[in-house]
């Protein structure tokens, strides 16, 4: 199957840059992979979230048909990985479309934004009215951080200025989507719900490997890893490759350390390993094992099985009073982002101001820069974003995946399926590509949702 030609069509007309500043603070990405290890296995941070965590509505609008209820709750996040967090990000906001009139229960789904979805109308307008008029289905809209108010003052539009936002984004999401649905549930909603398009579809479905009991899961035009998006997909196009080529090519604690701390290894990321070994002379030592073992049939290897030094966890543990165990108090800590600085190799000359500056120059024009900042980008990507990556979610029936024949954006060619990593789920394919299914299909996402719920209704009963 071809890609959508309005899909490569609409990239053309939008000239703004992504990652115009790089790759994001070495120090950052460590803690963010580090914190990765920890939420991507449900069983360690059953408790990082407290089922009491406050949330407060601060204002409510009657309508014909609804009522818009707006509130706020400070992230989990800037507990755990303080600092991390840009300033105006720390605060959540979302909006709660309430039906006045309810048919059959108290359904609610939280739609978490798609690309370029900032504040609440366009989820609201296309989605969630809707929904109530349709269904009289609640929704819940978590605004993401770097959009709308949670933008920071220095980001142009969409445009994340780091490689490393998006992954902060993505744990940030994950957490504050837990304290949403702890909050519904105290407040007797039930059956409970996430979806999202594009972007949103990706964080959605991470945010669900995280939770511990069944719901029911609709991720619209997203796929398994968002490593293809970026790479291979048309927004590859806009990302600011000569910055973040000249940073990996300048700082070599990209390619002699963090590369290290990369643990997914599917079968999708195989020959990329190949790559990085090959191009680093030796040094990355960390998948020399993938080598003489390479994965079997397909399957991809549980990585999250193998992270050693497991976080001491109990059920007393309040974000607020911060986390027990060594991996959080020591490596996540604000005032412990000194490993970039202070750990590394002997006979290393730092300067804190161009820590790890290779000292010879000329290496930025090396004829292997190019694939090798991609191969190193797939690596990051996969790293936080593929589900191959995380805890399979409780009950994989419950998932309806919508995705575009023809999508340029998310392309699904040489990475692991949604159906091989979630054995079970079932995927609808729409034709043509991401912009006209965003444009004209609204409507199968919300029958996709409305089947997804009718499901768990049907197969759990006792928790309605």
């Amino acid at each position: 199957m071809g890609v959508s030609r309005l899909d490569v069509f609409y990239r053309r007309l939008l000239l703004s840059k992504l990652f115009i500043g790089g790759w994001g603070k070495p120090e950052d990405l460590k803690r963010i992979f580090e914190f990765r290890k920890i939420i991507a296995d449900r069983e360690r941070c059953k408790f990082l979230v407290p089922r009491d965590y406050p949330v407060h509505i601060n204002k409510t609008e009657a309508h014909a048909d609804c009522y818009i209820h707006d509130g706020v709750f400070i992230s989990p996040l800037e507990h755990l990985v303080p600092g991390i967090l840009p300033t105006e990000a720390v605060k959540a906001r979302f909006q709660f479309i309430v039906p006045k009139r309810w048919q059959i229960n108290r359904p609610v789904c939280i739609h978490l934004a798609g690309t370029g979805d900032h504040f609440f109308w366009r989820r609201r307008t296309l989605m969630a009215r809707p929904m109530v008029k349709e269904a009289g289905m609640a929704s819940l809209l978590l605004e993401n951080p770097y959009y709308g108010y949670r933008k920071p003052k220095d980001q142009l539009r969409s445009c994340l200025k780091n490689v490393s936002d998006l992954f902060v984004m993505g744990g940030a999401l994950i957490l504050e989507s837990s304290v949403l649905l702890h909050w519904l549930e105290r407040e007797g909603y039930s059956p409970v719900g996430m979806t999202g398009i594009s972007m949103g579809g990706y964080m959605s479905s991470l945010a669900v490997t995280n939770w511990p009991k069944p719901i029911p899961l609709i991720p619209c035009l997203s796929w398994s890893t968002a490593s293809s998006v970026f790479t291979t997909g048309v927004l590859s196009k806009a990302v600011n490759w000569s910055e973040l080529e000249k940073q990996y090519a300048i700082d070599s604690v990209y390619e002699e350390e963090i590369i290290k701390l990369l643990e997914y290894c599917g079968a999708d990321s195989f020959k990329m390993a190949q790559e990085f070994i090959k191009h680093s002379s030796g040094r990355v030592n960390s998948f020399q094992h993938l080598l003489e073992q390479p994965p079997e049939d397909g399957v991809p290897v549980d990585c999250c099985s193998r992270v050693g030094g497991k976080a001491k966890m109990g059920p007393g543990l309040w974000v607020g009073e911060g986390v027990a165990g060594d991996k959080l108090d020591t490596i996540l800590s604000v005032d412990n982002t000194k490993t970039s600085f202070d750990t590394l190799p002997s006979g290393y000359q730092a300067n804190k101001s161009l820590t790890g500056m290779k000292a010879n120059s000329a290496k930025t024009c090396r004829p292997s820069l190019h694939s090798e900042s991609i191969s190193f980008m797939k690596g990051v990507m996969d790293e936080c974003t593929h589900m191959a990556n995380f805890s399979v979610p409780v009950d994989t029936s419950l998932i309806i995946v919508v995705q575009a024949k023809e999508d340029a954006y998310v392309p699904r060619t040489g990475v692991l399926s949604l159906q091989e990593i979630w054995p079970g789920c079932e995927v609808r394919y729409l034709n043509g590509g991401h912009i006209s299914a965003y444009l004209f299909k609204q409507n199968v996402f919300r029958q996709a949702i409305y089947d997804a719920f009718n499901r768990f209704c049907l197969k759990y009963p006792h928790l309605v």
